[in-house]
């Protein structure tokens, strides 16, 4: 054998056996002409790829053979994996495949989830996939919406700073310091008030305090006065001024219709008249009772008879002028 021969030779096997050995540390067993292959079908497939092994309980017993886009129709954009499973562990068709991944760090792989119920799968059936939520992709779902949340709340900040900073010119920033300062000595000059009140009720407390004590007696005095009032008949009372004013409406109804003395007096007026002229001739015997008290008046001290009155002539003079 040449020497070139020998070399080839060499090398062919250091060739077979790096892929033999390639393929082995993968999981894939090149002399073993029984594995069988199986086909799972994914919306999403979370990181697995052709690389990635095959489980069952735990055990290793394949890999990933291919990953393809589903090009029906009806499922156009979902994954179909293919996946070898190179031992003869049997289980049935209603068996299922999950993806999980074994650590945050390491990439996804399936798991045979066995069933024994019912046939048997053969090489080339399709199984029921499901996904496993590891605790990244869970908090990634979830932190996907609060993402979208957050930037439009980011872009509406961003356009409320916007206008904020058009209205915030040079002008509006001095009048807003203008009102700033207004403000301060506003509440500068409130505490000067605050601490004038202050010093006025401390100045005048002996005086306040004197007023509500005199005030508490008035409170008091008003309380007595109003038990005072509360014993009083005002319905006694009231009935007596009823009973009052109604005799005096009847009183003055008498009156009114010339019923009695005094309502003759008012009403009559012929007595009135007769009244007016006695009291004139009672006047004029008065006024010829003053002057000419002889007339009536006759006294002796011996007995002698009374003379007749004569009239003079100043009896006639005063008689015309009455």
């Amino acid at each position: 054998m040449s020497k070139e021969l020998k070399t080839g030779v060499v090398l062919l096997v250091v060739v077979v056996s790096f892929i033999w050995g390639f393929n082995f540390l993968k999981g894939h067993d090149l002399l073993n002409g029984k594995a069988r292959e199986f086909r799972v079908e994914y919306s999403k497939i979370g990181g697995l790829t052709k690389a990635s092994f095959v489980t069952l309980n735990g055990l290793k017993v394949g890999q990933v053979k291919k990953i393809e886009l589903n090009t029906t129709q009806e499922k156009r954009g979902e994954l179909i994996v293919t996946f070898t499973v190179e031992n003869n562990f049997e289980f049935s068709k209603k068996s299922s495949v999950k993806i999980y991944s074994p650590n945050p760090l390491s990439p996804s792989n399936l798991a045979i989830i066995p069933n024994y119920e019912g046939a048997i799968a053969i090489s080339g059936d399709t199984l029921r996939g499901e996904m496993e939520e590891s605790l990244f992709t869970s908090i990634g779902e979830r932190l996907d919406p609060l993402q979208t949340k957050i930037e439009k709340v980011l872009v509406d900040a961003d356009t409320l700073f916007s206008n904020v900073n058009k209205i915030l010119n040079e002008k509006t920033i001095k009048e807003i310091n203008t009102s700033v300062e207004n403000l301060s000595l506003i509440i500068k000059n409130l505490k000067i008030t605050v601490a004038t009140v202050n010093s006025l009720v401390l100045d005048n407390q002996n005086n306040l305090n004197e007023t509500l004590k005199n005030t508490k007696n008035i409170t008091a005095n008003l309380n007595s006065m109003s038990d005072s009032l509360s014993t009083i008949d005002f319905k006694n009372i009231i009935a007596k001024a009823e009973n009052t004013i109604d005799n005096f409406n009847q009183l003055s109804q008498k009156i009114n219709t010339s019923e009695g003395s005094l309502g003759k007096l008012i009403n009559d007026d012929q007595l009135y008249k007769n009244v007016e002229a006695a009291t004139k001739e009672l006047e004029q015997l008065l006024r010829d009772l003053k002057t000419n008290p002889k007339r009536y008046v006759h006294f002796s001290l011996f007995g002698k008879k009374a003379k007749e009155y004569t009239p003079t002539e100043n009896d006639n003079v005063n008689n015309t002028k009455n």
